[in-house]
Order: structure tokens, then sequence, then C-alpha cells
């Protein structure tokens, strides 16, 4: 990696010596931003801001949020997930109950999602703000990590249009076309857009003859139109519509971009009538009937991670999606008045393996009594959402020393969330269930039927209001000085239902005691866990509800789902307050504070079973940052300090299930009491002579739990592991650690000095151009780019199974522009040395497997633990291709 570093370096020293020749130097382009919700240049916003216009993102080739991050001070970003993170502060769960910590603007309309910031490529969008730290006034809705804001390219008052053309290798296409212009209407311009995007060939082979190969297998479309109107000098607007439909196969977020190296889960040999599938990597064990442990069984990620063995293949779908924004303003004199609404609607759709269906090299088992166990488990899990905002603000557009800006704010989302896991093949998961009487008491003895096999039902539903009122004022009191304040009040509130249904098949634990033993002729093993205390939490009537939980759980006898309702709120003062001096007019030096709010919520859904502890508190942080931005000659250079205390994190935990009985294993959100993240930034563009331009950033972030005591990892739960350092006993028992020094027991742990999740300590990018102009009036520019980014944990319990190791990129980029500048080539190869590189850290669970009881004669086989898989998150391979840009306006 050094020796990389080093060739970097003297690459762009060489660069600038042998065009030192020329004495003529170049003004960095100034930038425009409304960070502040105003236009202003980028270096006069006493906030660290990193911009990303079109036109620089194709110079360097910043196509994915993913890209944002290589060229972003602590900005980390999940394209698999997608969360969002600034400064170690960022969303830890896709539960919609709990909200980002990054706000997300499209087109100054709220959403709580961030996938156009990347789908929409530049061709769509004009530029990314990215707003780092707290901003606690003018974007209070969950805006504690910062903002991302997403400006869309507006309708021209003149005819232009383009099209473009990607090929790549995996076989990936891009076809991209917009038009704008005038319309019949004076005064109305309109502008469409659209986007195909094809990709046939995974990045993952997948080893199974006859199942598909997965990574980024997409068939993406997009198609937005605008229309601006002015209809007098005063009264201008203009509104967006955005149309989207993915139909994927492996690809998109939610599906496979992971590698899990751990060996498959060993079977002990006492299991009859085992069968293997040489197509899983079992080669020399024939499919047939073995009685040894599968031991030839490799899992062929183990020495390839862009490997699988899967015959459950992911499928992602985007349905009904409709994105509108829209502002409307009214310039009176020296005051704007601006209404900004918008909002979307879409239907998400992902199905795959679950993550306990760890018998890859195993089509089937047969128990004792002849019935045979078919180990296929799928998922299927959705988002049904739709949200829309109102803003009302008023803003001074004189050029007196006192600028001031005010607003109202409302938002309101109503979401479904549903996932089930279902076994298709295992008919016999439709019932009828074992002693209805002894499990089905609350719905009178009669157990409902399962006609869709599911074995996990969850079905939340949640309401979510959110309104505000803010100010903020911007008084130059000297000629050089400028101070800042503002306030923000918000309040959020969360109510709705979960309905959830889990049933129990061919497991020895739902067969412990003698009176849940099938009663069925047949022995079926299946039992309806949904009315047991061990597995749903139902307080009884009149004792006090958990908090957020508005009523007592109730059981559908038809259905068989259990239900409770949910109900609460949360508000908070927070504000801004910043100094500003400008001692020249290339020199801006800031010192600000503030303070970020993100409202509570609940751990519902996905994974979860009416846990005892589903509410979470509102997170907190205050904010100090100085900062500098200054221009030389031929320098442009971003410095920011920043130091936050950081309250109430959202952490969501599982808490093991490990008395080996019919507990299950309770989804909880865990607020980390105390935590600091604090650091160094540094951005800086030089451009030494005509046509040289170097970017530099790096960044040093230091975010780590300063108080935390009590916590189980759900993945060590008796704290064996070396680092941990346990704090006490609990009295729950773990049956898989007895007899092992210092296990038998859950313990909880102290946290104090661990990092938080998906913060790297350092990373650093630097980007190299430079402009040959031809004779002819064309231009050829290559581009090069090194990037490298530190080790970081994807836990706040810092292990060697939750560590992805330091990794680092090379892009480059050739673009030739045509003369008369109205075609443009351009070869580009990302990730050249085809690294393996880490969206964020690794996730660790315990990787179980299965052995017979032993204990009783007749007894099914049971799972127990053999270690701890890690999962790391991929950043894609290497690839390159060809693009061709043609404006024909």
């Amino acid at each position: 990696m050094r020796h990389r570093i080093h060739l970097m370096v003297s690459t762009a020293i060489s660069v600038a010596l042998l065009a030192g020749a020329a004495e003529a130097q170049t003004t960095i382009e100034e930038l425009v931003v409304t960070a502040e919700r105003r236009e202003q240049s980028l270096q006069d916003v006493p906030v660290a801001v990193t911009a990303f216009t079109s036109e620089k993102r194709d110079l360097i080739g910043i196509n994915t949020v993913a890209d944002m991050t290589n060229f972003t001070p602590g900005l980390q970003y999940s394209s698999q997930l997608d969360r969002t993170s600034l400064r170690g502060v960022g969303r830890l769960t896709n539960v919609h109950a709990a909200d980002g910590a990054v706000a997300i603007y499209n087109d100054a309309v709220y959403t709580s999602s961030t996938v156009l910031a990347g789908a929409k490529g530049p061709i769509f969008v004009d530029r990314v703000e990215v707003l780092r730290g707290p901003q606690g006034t003018l974007y209070g809705r969950n805006s504690i990590g910062g903002a991302i804001n997403v400006v869309s390219k507006r309708p021209t008052d003149e005819m232009s249009g383009e099209i473009r053309a990607t090929y790549a290798n995996y076989n990936r296409t891009v076809l991209e076309g917009a038009v704008s212009g005038p319309t019949m209407i004076p005064g109305v311009n309109f502008r469409l857009v659209a986007n195909w995007d094809k990709q046939t060939e995974g990045w993952i082979e997948n080893i199974v003859p006859g199942y598909p190969d997965e990574g980024n297998i997409i068939d993406t479309k997009i198609v937005e139109g605008q229309l601006s109107f002015e209809f007098n000098d005063n009264f201008e607007g203009w509104v967006s519509v955005s149309l989207l439909k993915w139909d994927n196969g492996g690809g998109g977020p939610g599906s496979r971009q992971t590698w899990t190296p751990a060996p498959y889960p060993t079977y002990s040999s006492p299991i009859a009538g085992l069968v293997m599938n040489p197509g899983y990597g079992c080669s020399g064990i024939p499919t047939a009937v073995v009685n040894a442990s599968p031991m030839g069984c490799v899992n062929p990620a183990v020495n390839d991670p862009r490997k699988i063995a899967s015959t459950v293949p992911y499928k992602v779908r985007l349905e009904d999606t409709v994105v509108v924004a829209s502002e409307w303003i009214y310039h009176f004199d020296n005051i704007d008045l601006k209404y900004i609404t918008g909002g979307t609607r879409y239907h998400y759709y992902l199905r795959g393996p679950t993550p306990v269906d760890q018998t890859a090299p195993i089509t089937s088992y047969t128990l004792p009594g002849g019935l045979v166990i078919n180990p296929r488990y799928e998922f299927d899990y959705q988002e049904i959402e739709q949200w829309w905002s109102h803003e009302l603000n008023l803003t001074s557009t004189h050029d007196g020393p006192l600028q001031w800006l005010g607003g109202l704010y409302y938002f309101h989302e109503t979401y479904d969330q549903p996932v089930f896991t279902e076994m298709k093949s295992q008919a016999q998961v439709a019932g009828p269930f074992g002693v209805p009487g002894a499990l089905c008491a609350r719905t009178f003895g009669v157990c409902a039927p399962n006609a869709n096999q599911r074995i996990y039902d969850n079905r939340p539903h949640l309401d979510i209001e959110s309104s505000a009122v803010f100010g903020q004022i911007d008084w130059e009191f000297a000629e050089t000085w400028k101070m800042t304040l503002g306030l923000r009040y918000s309040k959020d509130k969360k109510y709705g239902y979960e309905e959830v249904r889990v049933l129990c098949f061919a497991v020895a634990a739902c067969f412990a005691a003698p009176e849940l033993n099938p009663v069925i002729p047949g022995g079926i093993p299946v039992v309806d866990l949904t009315q047991l205390p061990t597995v749903v939490s139902s307080p009884a009537a009149g004792t006090p509800l958990p908090k957020g939980v508005s009523t007592y759980t109730t059981y559908d006898p038809a259905s068989g789902f259990a239900r409770r309702g949910y109900d609460d709120s949360w508000s908070a003062v927070t504000g801004t307050a910043g100094l500003q001096w400008e001692p020249d007019d290339d020199t801006m030096i800031y010192g600000r504070y503030s303070r970020g709010y993100k409202a509570g919520g609940y751990r519902i859904g996905i994974d979860t079973v009416l846990g005892a502890a589903p509410f979470t508190d509102e997170e907190t942080a205050d904010a100090f940052e100085i900062g500098m931005k200054k221009n030389f000659a031929n320098l442009q250079t971003n410095v920011a300090i920043f130091h936050y205390s950081y309250q109430n994190a959202q952490v969501p935990l599982t808490v093991a299930s490990t008395s080996g009985g019919l507990a299950q294993a309770q989804s909880i959100f865990y607020n980390i009491p105390e935590a600091i993240s604090q650091g160094f930034e540094l951005e800086t563009i030089w451009q030494p002579i005509d046509n040289l331009q170097i970017l530099f950033n790096y960044s040093y972030n230091d975010a780590h739990i300063t108080e935390s005591i009590g916590t189980v990892d759900p993945a060590d739960p008796a704290a064996l592991d070396p680092q941990a350092r346990p704090v006490g006993t609990t009295t729950t028992t773990d049956v898989f650690t007895a007899g092992v020094p210092g296990g038998g027991f859950q313990r909880g742990q102290n946290l104090d000095g661990q990092h938080l999740p998906n913060a790297a300590k350092n990373k650093f990018a630097i980007n190299v151009n430079y402009t040959w102009e031809m004779a002819d009036g064309g231009s050829v520019t290559p581009s090069l780019s090194y990037i490298w980014r530190d080790e970081q944990y994807g836990s706040v319990f810092n292990r060697s199974y939750t560590l992805s190791p330091s990794w680092d990129q090379i892009d480059a980029r050739i673009t030739w522009l045509m003369p008369g500048e109205k075609m443009k080539i351009i070869l580009w190869g990302k990730n050249l040395a085809d690294e393996i590189g880490y969206e964020g850290g690794a996730t660790g669970l315990r990787r179980a497997g299965v052995v017979n009881r032993n204990t009783l004669a007749g007894q099914p086989p049971i799972n127990v633990v053999q270690g701890i898989a890690s999962t790391y998150p991929l950043t894609p391979p290497r690839t390159f291709g060809i693009e061709l840009q043609y404006k024909f306006f």
C-alpha cells in the first residue's frame, strides 16, 4: 500500500514539474451551493460542506453514493442496506420505525432513502451537497449526523438535449437521454430525462448448476419530467415528477453483496438419511444417503469472496414508485416567500434465503420415524411507503448586514414493512398442529391454519408525523465579522400496530416437554408458538405496559396473529450559534456550535417477536466545530476540526436465546448513554498550472463510546472472547457454553472505549487530472484516483469477528472531447487492481449446525453453536467500460 501512495504522489509531482514551463495560472472555479437554504459561494458557507457538480462527477467518475464516500471526509454508505453515516453518526437498522441520522433532501424535499442520490447520475443532477455535522436549524428533520442535498438540473430557456450510452464488463448497458427547452406556452419550460440500466452477469459466481449468479444483476428504469413556470417578475414555480421501476435479480439495495468465509456447519454422524448435493461443493460425496459427517463439503466463499452456493436466489423489485418535488416562490420587495412540497410513494420487494438457512450442502435429511426435512427457507421482505412534506419559509433578500430566514415544516409518513419466512417445500408447515389446547389457549384451544406455510410472519404498520418551526439570523456586526444564531422546535409522533405469528417446525426444543409432543397421527412436528409468554411479550391486563406500547396484546383466532399497538411522541429544541471572520476576500474562519436531534422510535418488524423492550429514546448531539476556508492563488483549502458529545445512540441488538428451549431471541434497541466523535478534515484543490488539477482530502475520525455497561454481545453472550470485558452475570443461562470456564450464563460487557460502527479512523483520496487541448479544438483529459480507507468495525463490540480490514482502490478515466464539444468519449476503469474493499465493518453471528440429541432415544437432532461467522460488506470488483455522450442541441 505504501508503494501505491508513493507512486501516486510521485506521479502528481512529476506531472506538475513537466508542465511547469507554463507560467499562466488558472483560477479555481467558484461553486455556488444552497447549504444554508440560500445561494452562496461554497467558500462563504460557515459549514463543512463537500459538493459534487455533474461536471466534477463526470471528470472523476463519481457515479454512486459509494463513490461519493471516497471523496467526502467522514461519509460512509452501505449500498446493500441503504444506510448512511457521517462522522460516526448514522443509521444501524432498516426498521422504518427508527429514522436515519443523516437527512436526505431531494430538491429540498425530505426523503428517508439515499437511493436517489446515487440512482440519478450526472445527466439528472446538477450537484450533490454533503453537509457534515448536525444541522439543527434549517435541516431539523433527523439531521443529527448531517444532511445531503440532491439538486436536479432544471429546465432551460433554450432547447438543449443529449444522449449517453455506456457498455461495461459483466454485460452492463446504460442508456440515458435528456431534452429541455421552452414549451408553446410563454414562461413555461420543460425538461424530460430517462435512464435504463441493465446488467446480466453477476459479480458473484454461483457454483450450483442451474442457479443464477448474483451481485448487481439489475434492470432499472427512471423517467423524470419537469416544468418550470415564470408567471411574472414576482411569481415563479417548478414541479418535478419521477417514475422508477426495478426488476432486478441479485442486485440493488437489499441483495447479496457480502462475503461470509466461515465453513459450512458440521453435521454429526448420527443423522440418518442425510442427502448431499455435490453441486454445493461436496465433491467426492455422492448424492445419496450418508451417515458420516460431510467434511468434504467446502463453502466456496472460504477461498473466493466472490463465489457462493445458493439454491434460493435473491430477487429485488421496486414498483409503483412516484417521486414528486415542487417549489413556488413569490418575490416581495426584499423578501422571498417560498412553499416547498413533495413526497414519495413506492413498493419495495426483496426475496432471498434466510440467515438461519445454513444448510447449503444438504438437500434433505430424515428424522427418526421417517419424516423427510427439506431445509430450504426463503424470506420475503417488503416496504410499502408513502410520505409527503410541506415547508413554508420567508427569506430576506436585501443587501443589508442583517439577513434572516424563518419557516414552518410538516411531514407525514405511512408505512407497512411486512416480512415473513416460509418453507414452501415442507407441506406439513400448513398444519394441523400438535396439542392445540396446550398451545392455543388464547384462541379458545383452536390453532388457526397456516395455508401460506410461513413459520415467521410479522406485519408492522406505522404513521409518523413531524412538525417544526425554525428561524435563523446572520448579522454582519462589523466589516469582517458575522454572527449566526438559529433555533428550531421539532415534535415527532409515531403510532400504529404490529401483528406477528411464529411457528416451530422440526426443532427439538419444540418437544422438550411431553405435553408439547405431537398427538397427530404420523407425528407431524409443527407447533404454534405465538401465544407462549416465552415467545411473545404479553403483559397481563392491569399491569404496566412497556414504554411506547399503547395496547395489551390480543390474539386473532381466525389468523393466529398476536397484535399490539404503539403510540408515543418526542420533541426537542435545537439550534446553532456561530461566529465568522473574513479578514480578506480569500479567507474565512469560523467557529460553530450546533445541537442535533433524532426522534426515538421502535424496534418492530423484520426480526422481532413483540419484544419486551421495543422503545428507544431520542438521540441528541452537541457539536463544536472550528474551520477555515482559504483561497490562495492556485490552491483552495478547507479545514475543519470537530468534537461531538453524542447521547443515546440507537443501537439495534438481538439478545440471544441461550437456554436451548422455546424462548425466542429478542430484538431490542439499546441507547448508548454517551459517545464522542472528534476529528480533523482537510479538503484541497491545487491547480499549479493551466489545465492541471490535483484534488486531495484526508479525514481523521475518533468516534468511540465513553459510557455503556451491561450490554450483551449477541455473537458472544457469555463474553468468552479474549477482548471481552464482562461486568456481571445475568440470571439467563447459556446452555451452549455450560462447562466452559466462565460459561453457562449471559454476561454483560463494559463498552467504554469501543469504536462506533462503520467509522474508519483514517481515510484519504487523491485525484490527478490534466487536460491536453488539441489544435482542432478538442481535448483529452486523463484522470487518476487513489483511495485508501482504514479498518472499521461493524458493531459496538470491537472484536476480530466484527472488523473489516483496511483497503485501497485505484480508478482511472480518459475523457476525449471532440471538436465542437458535441461528442465526448470516456474510457474508464474502477478498482483496477481488483482489490477486496469493504463498505463498512463486519457483522458476527453464531454459526449453528445440527447434531443428534443423544439424550433420549428417538429424539430429533438439534442446533448447536459451532463458532462465530463474520460477514463482510464488499465493494464492487474491477469494472471497466466505455461511455459515449452526444449533445444534439
